[in-house]
């Protein structure tokens, strides 16, 4: 069986709540191998690590701080998920006790910046992902990147780090040409591509074939959030990245089997992760 992977599903939300059980189940029948799960702040930290205990080996944590959820106490707020993720001084460079980072954890994510509706916490989102990017160099965790309204900033910060960063994904590309041509200069990184390639406004389906490799492209849902057509305006889930598959494969005119193994790998190389 074709096998491919969600790597953007907030499965721990309440709108989970009734039916996560039958979620799961719905994924894995259609070829789900794995569900990899962000936190946005410190209560989703716990609920991210429970319902991913909960499908232990199949839904995978990443941990970090949203740019939404950035507020006036980010610092301490920082510090608390710190405290979960690299227990005692392991996030230390310095530290002879790096194996201290939580095993469970693929990722430092959903972190990054946030202008849409706001620059009211401006500097604080910046320095709040600056801090969650030296966690990625330290941990040698990649980073998931949400970045809306943000990119002259986000890629400015970036470029501070380029040699010590160990790669990451740019969550929700939705961007242009030149968006995507800057993007990939970071040559550890992909584009994470969901529902928004399926939808008839769309430009994606002509910019990805064109400027984007398929070896630079991981499929993601943001599951609850912008379902696929046909399913556009339901709840989303991680089953419905297969009609983002199915989109891609028609884009860029090769088999399924042609773009799940290429995102596969993708994947094992970014988050040293098996698709098995």
């Amino acid at each position: 069986m074709m096998t491919f992977i969600d790597t953007h599903a907030h499965l721990d939300g309440e709108e989970y709540r009734e039916d996560r059980d039958e979620v799961v189940a719905r994924a894995q029948q259609v070829g789900i191998s794995h569900i990899f799960v962000p936190a946005i702040d410190l209560p989703s930290t716990k609920t991210v690590l429970d319902t991913c205990a909960r499908y232990h080996g199949f839904a995978l944590p990443m941990l970090g701080l949203h740019p939404e959820e950035v507020k006036s106490d980010w610092k301490e707020v920082l510090n608390c998920i710190k405290d979960v993720l690299c227990p005692v001084d392991a996030c230390n460079p310095t530290s002879s006790s790096s194996g201290n980072v939580r095993a469970d954890v693929i990722a430092i994510g959903e972190v990054g910046l946030d202008y849409y509706w706001s620059r009211e916490y401006e500097k604080e989102q910046l320095a709040a992902f600056e801090e969650q990017v030296v966690w990625s160099i330290e941990t040698r965790l990649p980073l998931m990147i949400h970045c809306r309204k943000a990119q002259n900033e986000m890629v400015a910060l970036l470029r501070r780090y380029e040699n010590e960063l160990p790669g990451g994904v740019f969550h929700c590309f939705t961007g242009n040409e030149h968006e995507a041509t800057e993007l990939l200069q970071f040559e550890h990184f992909a584009l994470g591509i969901g529902g928004v390639l399926t939808f008839k406004k769309s430009h994606l389906p002509e910019v990805l074939p064109k400027h984007v490799p398929l070896s630079r492209i991981v499929l993601e849902t943001d599951a609850p959030y912008m379902a696929p057509v046909p399913m556009r305006g339901k709840r989303n889930e991680s089953a419905f990245v297969a009609y983002v598959l199915q989109r891609l494969a028609d884009c860029y005119g090769v088999s399924e089997e042609v773009v799940a193994q290429s995102t596969n790998e993708n994947v094992e190389r970014i988050f040293k992760q098996d698709s098995n």
